[in-house]
């Protein structure tokens, strides 16, 4: 059973997506510990609610950002994490985290990647007039929204679409794709090559 960890810095609703789907038995999967850089974080309540161990880890209370992320860090490895999930974690991670946990970090962003990269995609989106947004999933590389794709969703953009609307028909499309994601990844079907990522059909 593939062994989760998830980062969260908000609301959670891709957690909740990813823990609903754990439930139903569509994702052989287990979350073992929820890591908040935000005491007040709704996704340390969800993980809560559902008895997944639920951690608080403020940047505030260490020197540096190394100090800060081998705090993480160690969370992450005193459960056993092979995959960690970054659900709205709104901290940028350094290359020492990225390489310690290489090709075993995956996040979700709510533009088709390459277009629209860091904060408010769906705004950047409407502001270029696109017809077709979306999400994309993608490992975690060094660069900002830059690793190899793994699965994405298109999204019409409509006429009268504002910033909150087009991203709340985003995120309907992010809870489904995410948990899509990491049932591939549980199955062994992903494989990156070259810098991208290659799904592998069943045998």
């Amino acid at each position: 059973m593939l062994k989760l960890g998830v980062l969260a810095s908000g609301r959670g609703t891709n957690l909740q997506s990813i823990i609903d789907a754990v439930k139903a038995g569509e994702l052989e999967a287990e979350i073992e510990v929820v890591i908040s850089d935000n005491q007040d974080a709704q996704a340390l309540e969800r993980a809560a609610k559902h008895q997944i161990e639920a951690r608080y880890v403020g940047p505030g209370n260490y020197d540096n950002i190394q100090d800060f992320e081998q705090a993480i860090i160690d969370q992450l490895e005193r459960n056993d994490v092979e995959l960690v999930i970054l659900a709205g974690f709104m901290k940028l991670l350094s290359p020492y985290f990225i390489e310690y946990y290489q090709s075993r970090i995956m996040n979700i962003h709510p533009s088709l990647l390459p277009a629209f990269k860091g904060l408010h995609a769906q705004q950047q989106a409407l502001d270029y007039g696109v017809k077709v947004a979306g999400c994309t999933v993608h490992f975690v590389d060094q660069g900002m929204d830059t690793g190899p794709i793994i699965l994405q969703a298109a999204v019409e953009v409509k006429e009268d679409d504002t910033e909150e609307s087009l991203a709340s028909r985003i995120l309907e499309e992010e809870h489904r794709i995410y948990p899509a994601a990491i049932k591939l990844y549980a199955e062994g079907k992903l494989e990156i090559e070259g810098g991208k990522v290659k799904i592998k059909e069943s045998l």
